[in-house]
């Protein structure tokens, strides 16, 4: 198997994130919860690519470590469906079971990489595209978005 298939469920995530908040997010806004809320999920992702860089897989105690990283981030990122179920349309939330799907796909696929060694350029790929989404989602939500204007 060619290590970039590896990185297709990568692309995947990005594509369905990319409706996710391009289209759902800012069409319905994001209350301050979901605003703080969103770049912390992304940087559970950004501390497992991190990490597979930061050590190599054969460092003891690594391959546990980064589990338990992908483990809390599979977790972390559902926090938030107890407002979706209330907020989000049949659609967006049908778009989320979709990414909490791909979640642990994606995070075993990069273990996998990590694993076969030789692939950093690649993470390292994943680890700046993701780093650069977090940013965009603090400084777009944090200082760009505009709330709707209630009328009085």
């Amino acid at each position: 198997m060619s290590p970039l298939l590896l990185v297709v469920p990568t692309v995947v995530q990005g594509l369905a994130m990319s409706v996710d908040e391009g289209w759902y997010h800012r069409r319905r806004g994001l209350p301050r919860w979901e605003r703080i809320g969103h770049p912390l999920d992304t940087l559970t992702v950004v501390a497992c690519y991190a990490w597979t860089l930061a050590f190599s897989f054969e460092h003891a105690g690594a391959p546990l470590a980064y589990a338990i990283l992908a483990v809390f981030s599979c977790v972390f990122i559902t926090k938030d469906e107890f407002i979706h179920a209330s907020r989000c349309s049949p659609g967006e939330i049908w778009l989320h079971s979709v990414l909490f799907v791909l979640h642990p796909i994606v995070l075993g696929a990069t273990g996998y990489l990590w694993f076969l060694g030789g692939h950093r350029a690649l993470i390292v790929g994943q680890l700046v595209i993701a780093l650069g989404f977090a940013a965009y989602q603090f400084v777009y939500w944090r200082f760009l978005w505009q709330a709707p204007q209630s009328n009085p």
